[in-house]
């Protein structure tokens, strides 16, 4: 049993990433920490893909003598992509937080939802 834990000890690792990051949007009324839970819990997301991709004894798919085994650069491509997306939405967040503050002037979600319910 200890040696299944030790040896998946990666997925164990991204599980309470992703538990802290989606805690944390859950659980906080402001929305800047509402926005680093979402990037922590992007982050285990993107690390769970990349260890899924891991091919043991796998080499880059160039055609070479004496390796069978190739690994598929897929995964990789796409999580480089997910990260480019991850920042720009990230970015377009604090942006719109930045936008809200000015409005309202403040960045708590309780005290938004009165204000909006009192007009």
């Amino acid at each position: 049993m200890i040696e299944y834990i030790l040896g998946h000890i990666n997925y164990w690792i991204i599980i309470v990433l992703m538990m802290i990051g989606l805690y944390t949007m859950m659980s906080r009324p402001n929305l800047i920490k509402k926005m680093v839970g979402l990037s922590v819990f992007q982050t285990g997301v993107i690390l769970l893909y990349i260890s899924m991709a891991k091919v043991t004894g796998g080499t880059a798919p160039i055609v070479a003598e004496g390796f069978t085994t190739y690994s598929n650069p897929l995964p990789q491509v796409l999580m480089l992509t997910a990260i480019v997306v991850g920042v720009a939405t990230t970015a377009l967040g604090f942006a719109l937080i930045v936008r809200i503050k000015e409005a309202y002037g403040t960045i708590e979600e309780d005290e938004l939802e009165m204000m909006d319910n009192e007009e």
